[in-house]
């Protein structure tokens, strides 16, 4: 088969596979609530116990409190990344805050909050 027709068809099938997923809503952030960010969490730590989330106001972020401290949960693409709250630098942001954890393989997380969100937050994020 020529290369041209190869190209073509490689180029081809990506777009039609991409254009599918964002077709069947497939490509939409994940929105969470107080039961699925519970489920997330437990998904990614299965051995915590959850005391309590909260979740920002765009629904894309959430504190949760477990008995081995706090962790984060946010909306990566369709998915959700979790990371416990213990190595890591706060950032402010005028949006909210930038978190840049120091585990090489976890990405940042950019989490927007309304000014009446972010003290609270912040509070709730401190080491106790």
């Amino acid at each position: 088969m020529p290369l041209e027709i190869l190209l073509v068809l490689v180029v081809g099938g990506i777009a039609g596979i991409t254009l599918l997923v964002h077709l069947t809503g497939r490509s939409q952030r994940c929105v969470l609530s107080l039961e699925t960010a519970r489920e997330q969490w437990v998904r990614h730590f299965p051995e915590d116990t959850v005391i309590d989330v909260t979740v920002a106001h765009d629904r894309h972020a959430a504190l949760v409190r477990t008995e081995n401290g706090p962790g984060l949960l946010w909306s990566f693409g369709a998915d959700t990344v979790a990371q416990r709250l213990l190595d890591y630098d706060l950032l402010d942001r005028t949006d909210g805050f930038e978190i840049l954890f120091h585990d090489f393989g976890t990405p940042k997380a950019i989490i927007h909050l309304d000014d009446l969100e972010r003290p609270h937050w912040r509070n709730l994020m401190e080491p106790a």
